[in-house]
């Protein structure tokens, strides 16, 4: 039998009439594979499927609650509603928007290192030493010491308090508590641009500090104020830094910020254990030793107990709003007593190892410890290059306090990104990316501010010769304005709020989530404090700044 081509029609016979209507010819898999009969069948289920499909969309429509039909239907809910995932993938613009959608730390660990990482910054390494120079040594450490564990822990307490309570950055934590209308939303916002300024001038600074640790290949032969004044190079600088910054903001809470504080702080000890070493060893050191840790309290002042109250609300990042943002990014199941008591122990303690590695050097070389804000890129130096392995040890320092530097300025740029992300519902990358950009074009000023260009490095056409508070260039004044005296004003309505206006009571409950250590005494304690000592002892640094005191 001759094959033919499947879909074609049969061959006609010439006698044969002409079919009408005629045959149309069908797919070749329903002429091969079903019969008339199994057509019928097929035709069928086809029509039972459309019937059925028919009154199971009308009877869910119309909520008809039909026995063994309704049955099957909840069925088939019940089962889709199992089969989608747990967690469910949302838009990156709004994965902020919700509290049960906000990022939160991987671990405790994590957590106490990025608050720790934020915590030590130049105000550790570079502001500490010389502040306890001027102060004459231990009689310094000692006040500083009581003033962090007494003032600066419990204030801590209460920031990250507030900032897991309302699970947003400092202007939503004070929105959800007085709503967006009150007056005290205009503390947040000044946290937020408190973050937004240091981090400016700041980003020079640590510049600087990267810099100085490449510059024998950079300048060799450069001194600090030929160096300050290269405008390109502090440009250049700036930009690297911030650079560095944006990549590890970028990443988020778990896989950026906590991913390299994880990285970076225990680097940052290795480092600060090997100066330390070649720093004690010297002939000499002793006396420097000496000085560090025998306190002379003939020293201590009105003037010295001020200067170390605030700079333990410095070096802690109090007052800005860092500690609400990343309180805000804490489990209810974590113990806020214990884990920024870690953070505490850790920030005190590289404070006191940055003396280790400055005195006993400073004192073996015969360089005088009172040379103030100089101390760390101008007197340091010259001690290094006397030193044996100098050259060595030069670059550790000037390494370690880049890294310093940089999980400080991580903190300050989450503070900005946060607000942003919270109540712009701008994605993180969005965020970062104005923001870097912004960051960079507002610290050319204090870039350029140290010879580069004269109308930022000689402000006296509008303060006076005198300048303003004695800081004649942008950064200083910056630094005096939003660094020093405006986080001690930010720090003192912060305290005012969470005592007063949130309530005390309200931040203890908080701080007893999660916690099996604290006892209802201290808790009546604290709240004793923030309620009358806290806001007092704030305000007596405020006008420690405002009348020039620090």
């Amino acid at each position: 039998m001759r094959g033919r081509s499947y879909g074609a029609a049969a061959p006609r016979a010439p006698d044969e009439a002409p079919r009408w209507p005629p045959q149309v010819p069908q797919p070749s898999f329903i002429l091969n594979n079903f019969s008339p009969k199994g057509s019928l069948v097929t035709a069928r289920l086809v029509a039972i499927t459309g019937v059925t499909h028919y009154f199971r969309r009308m009877l869910h429509r119309s909520g008809t609650r039909v026995p063994g039909v309704h049955m099957v239907l909840q069925a088939q809910r019940q089962q889709r509603f199992f089969r989608r995932p747990l967690f469910r993938r949302t838009d990156r613009n709004n994965m902020a928007t919700k509290t049960a959608e906000r990022e939160q730390w991987g671990s405790r660990l994590g957590f106490v290192l990025a608050a720790a990482g934020s915590a030590i910054g130049l105000g550790n390494i570079w502001r500490f030493p010389y502040l306890a120079g001027e102060g004459g040594g231990g009689a310094f450490v000692l006040v500083y010491l009581l003033c962090v564990l007494l003032i600066g822990m419990p204030y801590l307490y209460a920031e990250l308090s507030l900032g897991r309570n309302s699970q947003r950055n400092p202007v939503g934590a004070i929105k959800s508590v007085t709503g967006s209308g009150s007056l005290w939303v205009l503390v947040g916002g000044f946290c937020v641009l408190a973050g937004f300024v240091i981090l400016s001038y700041y980003s020079v600074v640590a510049g600087w500090a990267v810099g100085y640790a490449v510059k024998d290949v950079l300048a060799p032969t450069m001194g600090f104020e030929a160096f300050a004044a290269s405008p390109w190079l502090n440009v250049g600088l700036v930009a690297f830094f911030l650079l560095l910054t944006l990549l590890v903001v970028v990443g988020g809470v778990e896989k950026g910020i906590e991913r390299w504080a994880k990285i970076l702080l225990p680097v940052l000890f290795v480092l600060i254990l090997l100066v330390i070493v070649r720093a004690v060893t010297l002939d000499g050191a002793a006396e420097g030793l000496r000085f560090y840790l025998v306190p002379d309290f003939s020293e201590i002042t009105f003037d010295l107990v001020i200067a170390a109250l605030g700079q333990a609300f410095f070096t802690l990042s109090l007052g800005m709003g860092a500690m609400i943002t990343y309180g805000s990014y804490l489990p209810k199941r974590e113990d806020i007593a214990m884990s920024g008591g870690y953070v505490v122990l850790f920030n005190t303690m590289i404070a006191l190892m940055a003396g280790f590695m400055i005195f006993p050097a400073l004192f073996a070389m015969g360089a005088d410890p009172a040379t103030g804000p100089a101390l760390v890129f101008v007197v340091l130096p010259e001690v290094f290059a006397q030193m044996p392995l100098g050259g060595i040890v030069e670059f550790l320092f000037f390494l370690l306090l880049s890294i310093a530097a940089l999980t400080s300025s991580i903190s300050l740029l989450e503070v900005v990104v946060s607000y942003f992300v919270d109540e712009k519902n701008w994605s993180r990358r969005k965020s970062v990316l104005i923001i870097g950009v912004i960051t960079f074009l507002m610290a050319l000023p204090s870039a350029l501010s140290f010879g580069a260009v004269g109308a930022f490095s000689d402000l006296s056409y509008l303060f006076g010769e005198g300048g303003l508070f004695g800081q004649n260039n942008v950064l200083g004044v910056l630094d005096y304005l939003i660094g020093s005296a405006g986080l001690a004003v930010g720090a003192f309505f912060l305290s005012v709020f969470i005592g007063w206006v949130w309530g005390a009571d309200r931040a203890a409950d908080e701080l007893r989530q999660g916690s099996s250590t604290l006892a209802d005494g201290f808790l009546g304690v604290w709240i004793f404090g923030m309620r009358y000592i806290i806001p007092v002892v704030v305000f007596g640094i405020v006008m420690g700044y405002l009348t020039g005191t620090l």
